[in-house]
């Protein structure tokens, strides 16, 4: 314990977990990290979230932790780094007596700088869930990172970008168009028959959703469609926390 309180003590680590979710979307996920009930932080940031462990700590095959398989075990006082969490476990990577070993753990065995770490990440999850949803179902809400936006609606229409000495501001404009094909009616002058024929195609707006940001998140959302005005989402920005 020693050890461990002499390293929180002298590492002071504060980072903004999710900061690069206002960058481009994330990268494409590979068929191994498609679990909905997981947040792998991968996708959210680059930035390494890394504790210790307060004691010594098996490491599982699954989230399921002591109902699988394990993987190997970190000594007390190791440095370890997250990966990925649900709602009740972590997975982690850290260097075992035989090398490198990834595996799921129960955030109890882990240690912060941050006496509400634990409570942050839950929070973080809360959030990612909801944010996957609406990327599912291709909507948008107040509080969204600019990347989570794209992710959900793909690259804007109109972009206008706004820079002042207190950061950046703008708004992102995503349309959709519906193609229309305009008809006539002719009549065959050798058999006086009346058939239909394509006149021309024009495109019409369908929708309009506006998003307005400032320094990278959402802050005002402006819709117009057919159906009429749509329903505004609004979540917690992204979390801020020290660890």
């Amino acid at each position: 314990m020693k050890k461990i309180t002499s390293f929180i003590t002298k590492t002071a680590i504060f980072t903004t977990l999710i900061s690069q979710l206002n960058a481009a979307p994330a990268a494409k996920k590979s068929g191994l990290d498609n679990d909905p009930e997981v947040v792998y932080l991968e996708h959210y940031t680059s930035v390494p979230i890394k504790f210790l462990t307060i004691e010594d700590t098996t490491l599982y095959a699954s989230k399921k932790g002591k109902n699988s398989r394990k993987l190997g075990t970190l000594s007390s006082g190791s440095s370890v780094q997250l990966l990925a969490m649900n709602h009740n476990a972590y997975r982690i990577s850290g260097k075992g007596k035989y090398g490198l070993i990834k595996g799921w753990v129960n955030p109890k065995s882990l240690a912060s700088l941050d006496p509400k770490f634990v409570e942050n990440l839950q929070k973080l999850y809360e959030r990612q869930m909801k944010v996957k949803a609406l990327i599912k179902n291709k909507q948008v809400a107040i509080g969204m990172s600019l990347g989570e936006v794209l992710q959900s609606l793909g690259e804007p229409t109109k972009k206008q970008d706004r820079v002042t000495k207190d950061g950046r501001s703008g708004k992102y404009e995503f349309i959709q168009f519906d193609e229309q094909k305009h008809y006539r009616y002719v009549t065959d002058p050798r058999t006086g028959q009346v058939y239909r024929q394509l006149s021309h195609v024009t495109t019409e707006e369908k929708s309009n959703t506006t998003v307005e940001f400032e320094n990278g998140v959402v802050t005002a959302i402006t819709t117009k469609e057919d159906k009429g005005p749509g329903k505004t989402n609004i979540i917690v920005p992204p979390v801020v926390f020290g660890f």
